[in-house]
């Protein structure tokens, strides 16, 4: 069966992912910057019955990344994977006049740095078998959002980054694609203020969030033979907010 890695997998989007995959009979690596994502991948196995691993990882460390995929090979016995979820990030708002240095850096690293990272780990492996698939998060931010210029470059560049690959790995039976969800019910969304959540809730044409199974549901699909002709493509679950 397929190894499929999520990144972010402690939480939100990555953690149903995992449990999404998981159910489909993948063996499922949950890489995670928190040590909680050991005992969440115990729990999805338990719950799934299937091979799962959890290994801590700092994405937007370079030494991290590469730590971390010699462990799923050492851990799994494998020499190559077959799926990579590029999910982590997070975020760092504030109006760009306030925005610290600090704050660009950090969301840069993470999403940017971070996607190139845990891309770089997998591609060879892909490459001899000449099967795989990746799949990025952007996010509905990549239009621009106040508050959110680290955020909202980051996504966007992760937009250019999988068009990129798309042209550059589809003659090697890999495809390359990104989710751009909307407003998804996770712990990043929850301490949006209840007043501006009515707001974005009602630019929705479907009239409420979206959960972090809808999105799972999406990247599902396009792990599997079924989606094998989708590449470069930038996929939105939102509900319609984008339309």
């Amino acid at each position: 069966m397929k190894v499929a890695i999520v990144t972010g997998a402690g939480s939100g989007i990555g953690y149903a992912t995992s449990i999404k995959l998981a159910s489909k009979g993948y063996t499922v690596v949950m890489g995670d910057i928190s040590k909680d994502v050991v005992d969440k991948a115990e729990k999805v196995a338990s719950l799934t019955k299937s091979r799962t691993l959890g290994l801590t990882v700092d994405v937007s460390d370079w030494n991290s990344c590469k730590e971390f995929y010699e462990n799923i090979l050492k851990g799994l016995n494998i020499d190559h994977v077959d799926i990579l979820v590029n999910n982590a990030g997070i975020i760092r708002d504030a109006l760009f006049v306030k925005m610290t240095p600090e704050q660009w850096d950090q969301v840069i690293k993470v999403h940017l740095y971070g996607t190139f990272n845990c891309t770089k780990q997998v591609i060879d492996g892909m490459i001899k078998q000449k099967w795989g698939r990746i799949i990025n998060m952007s996010s509905a931010s990549w239009q621009g959002n106040i508050g959110q210029a680290n955020y909202s470059a980051a996504k966007a560049g992760i937009i250019g980054f999988t068009k990129t690959l798309a042209r550059e790995l589809g003659k090697y039976g890999i495809t390359v694609n990104a989710i751009v969800p909307g407003f998804i019910d996770t712990p990043m969304t929850a301490s949006v203020p209840d007043k501006v959540k009515k707001i974005i809730i009602d630019r929705i044409p479907l009239g409420k969030m979206g959960t972090p199974e809808d999105v799972a549901n999406v990247i599902s699909f396009l792990c599997s033979d079924e989606a094998s002709y989708l590449t470069g493509d930038i996929i939105d679950v939102t509900g319609g907010l984008v339309l």
